[in-house]
């Protein structure tokens, strides 16, 4: 997987270095030699990873990277701080300013290119994820898209994997503090969970006896409900190869003991804040998709819906030798409903009808919107006969009683015309609309409220 990759330092030799080596690796490489050029480019061009220098003239590395996570436009782009300071102090403040991840000179070839993958690999999901959500939002089909830095990442849903008894009440005093904890000792049990609850991080320590615990890490990320998981290993200094190839099978991050607690929780809380932030992403896309094809007033599909969906069915009953019926249905008169009690009442007998018809119809039968007053039930495998029974059904659930409306001080009574036809031997979605069409012309012109068939 290759990328962009910005590396800011205000000293040449190194900004050289770190670009041949990138380079080397098929990486596409912009240099910065301060934050302020840092930040420009970052804005105006895509980046996929900013690479810092913390020692800086004028504006350090810390501020830079401040500057770039409070700033909606870049707040995305994961920034790795690389420095020769390597006092935990120096960590803490540049996860407090929002770094991704740290590099201490003299800079790993192995542990640049591995944390390198990681944070792409990283960006590239979220990337696709904001692309969508994007889309949706200029469509005025969603809101606008969240900001990660909204999200202080504290509360967050943790497991704690970790089979030694003194490690995990360590951990477990500190991760308290500040998230709901949940503790599993057996590896094989916390796979369970990560599949049957939701978590925001699950967090693992490589010292797992009689287990390995890379090989939960792989696991979860083979899973599809688990995939998108965040993942800390809690390693200890000697466990750098295990480090490195964890983080090459998709682990986020990483803390080594002896752990420093203030270090722990901004790692945590950064973890948590962007699992929250593409749920987010997710779930605006979710909604926006489910938007377009749902009616807002009736909790109906939609026409859109019914136009990609119909074909599908009728190419599946041809091809299968089944029958297929569609049934439109019009509420008679409606147009007076509005006229003489606003649209509001009308909204509340179109609610209504929706809701009386769903539970006369099959779970397997597709029932859209049209527009206005105007409905398609698409019936699978059901021939004409059937579904003249069918809309007889519907007839009778809508007319039988009055609709009651203004919170139930006034009762409105509605009656419906119905026109059916089967597909025969077609698999033409707009011959078959038309033969419905026609046959519910013929229930119009008849005296309405009745049900009137087109065969084929």
């Amino acid at each position: 997987m290759t990328a962009r990759i910005l590396v800011v330092d205000d000293l040449l030799p190194n900004v050289k270095l770190l670009e041949a080596r990138l380079s080397a690796e098929y990486f596409d490489v912009l240099t910065a030699t301060s934050g302020a050029e840092a930040m420009r480019l970052c804005e105006h061009d895509h980046c996929d990873l900013v690479l810092l220098d913390v020692m800086m003239p004028d504006m350090d590395g810390f501020e830079t990277c401040r500057r770039l996570k409070a700033n909606p436009a870049t707040a995305h782009i994961p920034v790795m701080m690389v420095t020769a300071l390597d006092e935990a102090a120096d960590r803490i403040k540049g996860l407090e300013a929002g770094a991704d991840d740290f590099l201490t000179k003299p800079i790993d070839e192995v542990a640049l290119l591995a944390r390198v993958r990681s944070l792409t690999r990283l960006k590239v999901v979220l990337d696709e994820l904001r692309s969508r959500a994007s889309a949706v939002a200029v469509l005025g089909v969603a809101g606008a898209l969240p900001n990660v830095a909204d999200d202080i990442g504290l509360g967050g849903r943790v497991l704690l994997v970790d089979d030694k008894l003194d490690s995990v009440e360590r951990l477990a005093i500190t991760l308290a503090s500040a998230h709901y904890l949940t503790i599993e000792r057996r590896p094989e049990d916390a796979l369970l969970r990560t599949v049957r609850d939701d978590y925001d991080l699950v967090i693992v320590s490589l010292g797992l006896q009689d287990y390995d615990a890379l090989r939960l890490c792989g696991q979860l990320r083979s899973l599809e409900r688990t995939r998108q998981l965040p993942i800390l290993l809690i390693a200890g200094h000697d466990d750098k190869a295990r480090i490195l190839r964890g983080l090459d099978i998709g682990v986020n991050d990483y803390v080594n003991r002896p752990i420093d607690r203030t270090e722990l929780l901004t790692r945590v809380a950064t973890q948590v804040r962007r699992k929250r932030y593409s749920d987010s992403l997710r779930e605006q896309l979710r909604t926006s998709i489910e938007m377009a094809v749902v009616d807002s007033l009736t909790g109906l599909n939609n026409r859109r819906y019914l136009e990609s969906h119909l074909k599908a069915l009728m190419t599946n009953a041809a091809s299968r030798g089944k029958p297929l019926s569609m049934m439109i249905v019009d509420l008679d008169h409606f147009k007076s409903v509005n006229d003489t009690f606003g649209h509001d009442v009308g909204d509340e007998v179109l609610r209504g009808f929706a809701s009386r018809v769903k539970k006369v119809i099959r779970a397997g039968d597709v029932m859209c919107r049209l527009g206005g007053e105007e409905f398609i039930i698409v019936l699978p495998e059901t021939n004409i006969e059937i579904a003249e029974l069918v809309a007889e059904r519907v007839r009778s659930a809508v007319g039988h009683s009055a609709f009651p409306v203004e919170r139930g001080t006034r009762t409105l009574s509605i009656t419906v015309s119905i026109g059916i036809a089967d597909r025969g031997g077609d698999s033409d979605p707009g011959t078959l609309f038309k033969r419905a069409d026609l046959a519910l012309y013929r229930s119009k012109r008849g005296g309405r409220n009745m049900v009137s068939a087109h065969a084929a």
